[in-house]
C-alpha cells in the first residue's frame, strides 16, 4: 500500500503543477480560454486523486491495523489455582486479581491492597 500511496501523491502533484501552469499561461498577452479550462480540469483531477488516495488508503490502513493481542502465560510447573489466597490477609482471590507487570505475574489483593509477585516453588 505504501508504493501505491506514493505513486498517487506524485501523480496528483504533477497534475496540479501542470494545472497551475496552464492557468498561468492562459493569462498571457492574450486571454486563452482553452488553456484556462484545461488547467482547471487538471487541478480538479489532481485534487480528486489526492482526496481519493488519502480516503481509500486511510480505510485500508485502519482495517489492517486492528489486531487482537492475546497474552498466554506458560508456567514451567503445575499451578493449582483452586484455592488462591492473599499472602498478607488470607482473603480468597481469583485470577482477575493477577496482572502482568513488566513481564512478571503480579497479584493485587482488593481487600488489603497488598501487591506481590506470583512465584512458583521448584519441583525438586
Amino acid at each position: 500500500m505504501g508504493a501505491l500511496k506514493i505513486v498517487g501523491y506524485i501523480f496528483a502533484a504533477i497534475l496540479i503543477l501542470f494545472g497551475v501552469l496552464f492557468i498561468l499561461a492562459a493569462f498571457g498577452e492574450t486571454w486563452n480560454l482553452g488553456w484556462a479550462v484545461i488547467g482547471a480540469i487538471l487541478l480538479i483531477v489532481g485534487f480528486g486523486i489526492l482526496l481519493a488516495v488519502s480516503l481509500l488508503l486511510k480505510k485500508a490502513d485502519s482495517a489492517s491495523n486492528q489486531h487482537q493481542t492475546t497474552l498466554e502465560v506458560n508456567l514451567p510447573g503445575d499451578v493449582n489455582v483452586e484455592r488462591f489466597k492473599c499472602a498478607d490477609c488470607g482473603a480468597q482471590l481469583t485470577m482477575d486479581n493477577v496482572k502482568m507487570v513488566a513481564g512478571a505475574p503480579m497479584v493485587e489483593c482488593p481487600y488489603c491492597d497488598a501487591a506481590y509477585q506470583l512465584t512458583e516453588d521448584p519441583k525438586w
